[in-house]
């Protein structure tokens, strides 16, 4: 998956980590407390679904 496909709305992200635990090739935690997408990402796709849909606060969007 593109990085550019992976969208983090940082208003919503309250970086509890969940999504880089999962995927920890694809988001990384950065110094502001916040998820941010490694690139390239190094997960494969439904692992990065799994990240996202397990965001307590729906902040990852994954587009086509």
């Amino acid at each position: 998956m593109d990085s550019q496909k992976i969208k983090i709305d940082p208003e919503k992200c309250i970086g509890c980590g969940s999504c880089a635990a999962i995927a920890d090739q694809t988001f990384e935690m950065g110094d502001d407390d916040k998820v941010h997408v490694i690139d390239p990402p190094g997960d494969d796709e439904a692992t990065i679904k799994s990240a996202a849909d397990c965001c307590a606060m729906q902040a990852i969007e994954l587009g086509e």
